[in-house]
């Protein structure tokens, strides 16, 4: 009940900072747009889920299946949505106190993309892994450190904050589909063990734990081929549109950089 409570604390204090926000934004005649509004929600909507019962407590029961349900709304499914919530406005006032640098660094594509990886296999280690699912504090730290990857494969990609200028919809559909091999891989691992990995789901009666391992195995990688392929469709149609943009912006007499940068950056 502690840990309900705390992440339901957590959560509204979330919502309650992003609502204040935008209604000062709502203000300043800068009101942020209905759809970002929701894609936030919805974002906090699938923590909600991940975190709270009853899924939380059949994802942290003996079923290592529906504890990998839990890690992918954690990577895949809530920061993009978080995400695309999000606008400079928005962030302005968190921006302000964060070290320009170092954001820009950890957030580029070239570094954003190992980190994150990194956090990922290596919360997958057996002993590691074993750790969370038997140790609280551990188990919260292994979910911060999935949200914190999901957000930093994300974040280039839809540009909450500027990517660099060579990372355009080639460069971005390239990243996610290292993503997407990287997740394969471990889920290959996982797939073709020939014993379990994990101590915790050894014994379990409801369900052989080599059996458990595999199912699990393949839900991250049919989530993340379903995943890449929308998302690749969803690009290949905004480089499609934004091309439109372009060329009608040059064609209005700006020049062809400019009209370049107004696109991508919606300015």
């Amino acid at each position: 009940m502690p840990e309900v409570l705390l992440t339901l604390a957590w959560l509204s204090v979330l919502v309650g900072a992003y609502g204040a926000r935008a209604r000062t934004l709502a203000r300043r005649d800068a009101a942020v747009p209905t759809m970002r509004m929701a894609c936030f929600a919805a974002g906090v909507g699938v923590l909600g889920v991940a975190l709270l019962p009853p899924f939380a407590d059949f994802a942290e029961g003996d079923l290592f299946v529906a504890h990998m349900a839990q890690h992918l709304l954690l990577v895949d499914l809530a920061p993009p949505l978080l995400l695309a919530g999000l606008t400079g406005p928005l962030l302005r006032p968190v921006l302000a106190v964060l070290p320009a640098r170092a954001l820009r660094r950890i957030t580029h594509p070239c570094v954003a993309l190992p980190v994150a990886f990194a956090l990922l296999v290596g919360w997958h280690v057996p002993l590691l892994f074993d750790a969370a699912v038997r140790q609280e504090p551990v188990h919260v730290l292994e979910h911060v450190s999935f949200v914190a990857a999901g957000m930093l494969v994300w974040l280039p990609v839809l540009e909450t904050l500027p990517a660099p200028a060579w990372f355009g919809t080639g460069a971005k559909l390239g990243y996610l589909l290292l993503w997407r091999l990287g997740q394969t891989a471990l889920g290959n691992v996982l797939l073709w063990a020939t014993v379990p990995l994990y101590a915790v789901y050894e014994g379990v009666d409801r369900i052989d734990a080599l059996e458990d391992q595999r199912l699990a195995a393949a839900l991250m990688m049919g989530e993340g081929t379903v995943l890449f392929l929308a998302l690749a469709v969803w690009l290949g149609a905004a480089a499609f549109r934004d091309a439109e943009r372009r060329q009608s912006l040059i064609e209005g007499g700006i020049e062809e950089r400019r009209a370049g940068r107004a696109v991508r950056y919606g300015r």
